[in-house]
């Protein structure tokens, strides 16, 4: 990802091809998967179970495992995708606000009164769409912390605050704010989660 916007594009006609890949990037990550695919499965309302969040983790509570894996590939694919057609329409720059738009579409989704996921799955989509190197980095990261502390918040947040890590490690400094903006979202949507963890009380991966 080179190009920032096509030339022929001045200050006054990007901004509102970008508001309008904003919007419908933000359409695109407020498609609530974990509501659907539980709906399609016969397996009730998820905002209802466990934690009520839309999100894979959550998902999985229902004791279905594909159900989950849908989850995450659909919410970690929708970002992917809004990130990859932006930047195929526009550019690097186009492709950032794709990004943000996806994410704060899953985290505030308009279908649901702005009640959406905490944006884990979404947020790995978009930065393996942006620079697969760092997003790889990213699963890597969230797979090791999983493994060793077993706790599915706590991997989500050791892997969010590493990825500006991963990205300068990798040369791709230009996406580096953007994922500091993204990784403190994570964290004030998780301020449940790091509160139990702070106490002890943050369920385990494999236990209820």
């Amino acid at each position: 990802m080179t190009a920032w916007l096509p030339d022929i594009l001045g200050l006054e006609r990007a901004l509102p091809a970008l508001a309008a890949i904003l919007g419908a990037a933000y359409l695109i990550g407020s498609i609530p998967f974990g509501l659907l695919i539980t709906r399609a499965f016969g397996l009730g309302d998820v905002r209802k179970i466990g934690s009520g969040n839309i999100g894979t983790t959550n998902v999985l509570r229902t004791g279905s495992k594909k159900a989950a894996a849908l989850t995450l590939l659909l919410d970690g694919g929708k970002g992917a995708v809004a990130v990859a057609v932006a930047y195929g329409m526009y550019g690097n720059l186009a492709a950032q606000i794709a990004a943000l738009g996806a994410f704060l579409g899953h985290l505030y989704p308009v279908w649901l009164r702005f009640k959406g996921g905490k944006g884990v799955a979404t947020f790995l989509g978009v930065m393996l769409a942006l620079h697969w190197p760092a997003g790889l980095l990213a699963c890597a990261t969230w797979l090791a912390s999983a493994v060793l502390f077993r706790m599915s918040s706590l991997a989500a947040l050791i892997a969010a605050a590493m990825v500006p890590v991963w990205l300068w490690l990798t040369r791709a400094e230009p996406f580096i704010w953007l994922s500091l903006c993204l990784a403190a979202l994570i964290f004030v949507k998780h301020h449940a989660n790091i509160r139990r963890i702070a106490t002890g009380t943050e369920p385990r991966i494999g236990k209820s």
